[in-house]
C-alpha cells in the first residue's frame, strides 16, 4: 500500500487493574481510497503498550510478535469460524464505513483565502519580496503561482509544504523575491479543486507596507497628543473658574 494513508480505529479495553497491567485491542482500517485493494484491516492485540498479536486481511491470519502472541495466533488461525468472521470483516466494517466517510467528509472541499504582503529578504540579489498566505483549504492539493505583468514567474519563486492545521484545513506560503519595477502589476494565483476559476490577488505596491506601519503609527500618536492637549485645557479652565480674584491696593 502507499505510504500516505488515512486510518479509523476502535479500542477495546479487556482488562485493567489497580497495580498497572493493562491489556487492549485495536481494529482499525487504513485506506488510500474507497477501492477495496487500497484497504487493509488490522485487529491488533496490545498488553502494556506492547503489540503481541495482530490479524492482517492482507494476509488473512494472525501473527504473533513474541512467544506469547506466537502461541495465541497459532489458536486462533486453528479455528476456521474465528478466520472466517475476521476475513469478513474488511468488506462489512471497513469497506461499509469507508464509502460513509468519503460521501460525509472527504469529498467535501473549502474555500481558501489569501493574505499578500512585503518583506524584506533576507539576501539575494533582489531589493523586495512578497509573502502569498493561503489559509484554511482543504483538500489538500493546491496550487500557488505568480503573474507579473500577465506572464507567469517560474524564477526567485519558493513555497512552503501544504501545512496542516490538525482541523482538517491546511495553509501554504509562497515567496516571491524581486526588484520593483515602475508601473507593474503582481498578481498570486491560487488554484484549488474548491474554485470554480483561478483565485487572483494582486499587489498594490502604491505603498510598501513598512510605511503604512509607519503613517499609523505616527496618525495614532497625533490622535493620542491631541486627546491629552485637550484634556489639560479644560483642566485648566475649570481651575480658573475656581479661582477668587482679590483687588490689589
Amino acid at each position: 500500500m502507499a505510504s500516505s494513508f488515512l486510518s479509523f480505529s476502535l479500542l477495546f479495553i479487556s482488562l485493567y487493574t489497580a497495580d498497572g497491567f493493562l491489556e487492549y485491542s485495536v481494529t482499525r482500517c487504513v485506506f488510500n481510497s474507497t477501492d477495496p485493494k487500497d484497504i487493509e484491516f488490522i485487529d491488533s492485540y496490545y498488553y502494556n503498550k506492547l503489540e503481541y498479536a495482530r490479524f492482517s486481511s492482507s494476509l488473512g491470519k494472525y501473527v504473533g510478535y513474541n512467544e506469547i502472541g506466537v502461541k495465541q495466533a497459532e489458536a486462533w488461525n486453528n479455528d476456521p469460524s474465528i478466520l472466517a468472521q475476521l476475513r469478513g470483516e474488511k468488506e462489512r466494517y471497513c469497506v461499509h464505513n469507508i464509502g460513509i466517510d468519503y460521501q460525509a467528509v472527504l469529498t467535501k472541499s473549502a474555500e481558501p483565502y489569501v493574505v499578500l504582503s512585503s518583506t524584506t529578504p533576507s539576501g539575494g540579489k533582489h531589493s523586495a519580496m512578497l509573502v502569498c498566505s493561503v489559509f484554511d483549504f482543504y483538500p489538500k492539493k493546491i496550487k500557488v503561482s505568480w503573474l507579473r505583468d500577465g506572464q507567469e514567474v517560474t524564477s526567485d519563486v519558493t513555497s512552503t509544504d501544504e501545512l496542516a492545521d490538525a482541523d482538517w484545513y491546511y495553509q501554504i506560503h509562497s515567496h516571491l523575491e524581486y526588484t520593483p519595477r515602475s508601473g507593474e502589476k503582481i498578481s498570486c494565483v491560487v488554484e484549488h479543486a474548491s474554485l470554480r476559476e483561478p483565485l487572483v490577488t494582486d499587489w498594490d505596491p502604491s505603498m510598501p507596507e513598512s510605511e503604512r506601519n509607519k503613517i499609523a503609527i505616527g496618525a495614532s500618536g497625533l490622535i493620542l497628543g491631541l486627546v491629552l492637549s485637550l484634556a489639560g485645557f479644560i483642566y485648566y479652565k475649570r481651575k480658573a473658574r475656581g479661582r477668587i480674584l482679590v483687588p490689589s491696593n
